[in-house]
């Protein structure tokens, strides 16, 4: 099939992925199509691209990556690249893993959001990132039937940084309003499931009962507030009775991502996360 042509923008990255050769990236898809709350006058400005890293995002965006017809499960995942909030690692933490998806029947979509440690930056992670996330979901259920998706199989999975942006979107969601003008503000924006990947900023989870079922997944390696606090923050969805799974890889570290040609354990953890949203009767 055919795809979209794409910004000439989006030529520097075409080697950030593993497509197949009749494909091409997607074409992103504008969150707020005249320019997100707070960044208006800055929505033509172009991003910057730096080796497989994105910069300069002022008109936060989703990149889909839709199954064929014959693929298609109804699942759909929303992915948070990481980079410290000052960069986005859309390599190894975002088309990728979102070509991976796509082949295996999960609508994917790469989320661009607002940086707020770039320098020179005036966001915030808690407002305009946030921001992001929840209308990123809220976006992705409005045209849930049109991507042949189901309403309540939409997920988030962020790495690093990004993380940190899918656990808050569990922890804070609301329904949506439903005499909103803007038909996406209809949306709730609550995550049917989460996925952590080595997310940073875990002691500031809260976990209560009836949050989304989560998978997570970091290494031996990393930091600890990463590979001590991930144990901790599974008893604490235990506790809450929550259902969970993590898996912390003893020869990983901080970054692992997705790469298609990486060998070892932390290398395969899209897998188990497919396996566990079967379990979870999710796919």
């Amino acid at each position: 099939m055919k795809r979209p042509l794409i910004p000439t923008l989006f030529l520097l990255a075409a080697s950030l992925l593993p497509a197949r050769a009749d494909d091409a990236l997607p074409t992103s898809i504008p969150l707020w199509e005249k320019g997100a709350p707070g960044s208006e006058a800055r929505k033509d400005e172009a991003e910057k691209i730096e080796g497989s890293n994105i910069t300069n995002v002022h008109h936060p965006s989703i990149t889909p990556y839709l199954p064929d017809p014959d693929k298609h499960t109804g699942t759909a995942v929303i992915i948070c690249p990481g980079g410290g909030h000052a960069k986005l690692c859309v390599g190894h933490e975002g088309f990728a893993l979102g070509e991976w998806f796509r082949e295996r029947g999960i609508a994917a979509f790469i989320l661009k959001y607002r940086l707020s440690k770039e320098p020179g930056s005036t966001y915030t992670l808690e407002g305009h990132a946030m921001d992001d996330t929840r209308r990123a979901i809220r976006l992705v259920r409005s045209r849930a039937a049109e991507w042949g998706i189901r309403p309540d199989r939409i997920g988030i999975l962020g790495f690093s940084a990004g993380g940190e942006l899918a656990a808050y979107s569990a922890m804070q969601s609301d329904p949506g309003k439903a005499d909103a003008a803007d038909a996406i503000e209809r949306a709730g924006s609550r995550p049917d499931f989460q996925a952590l990947i080595y997310p940073g900023k875990s002691g500031t989870f809260t976990v209560e009962k009836g949050m989304p079922p989560v998978f997570i997944a970091c290494g031996y390696g990393d930091r600890p507030d990463i590979a001590e606090g991930m144990a901790s923050l599974y008893l604490k969805y235990k506790a809450a009775d929550v259902k969970a799974e993590l898996h912390i890889y003893s020869n990983a570290g901080h970054g692992f991502g997705y790469r298609p040609d990486a060998k070892g354990g932390a290398a395969a953890w899209p897998e188990r996360f497919r396996e566990w949203l079967v379990d979870s009767g999710l796919l």
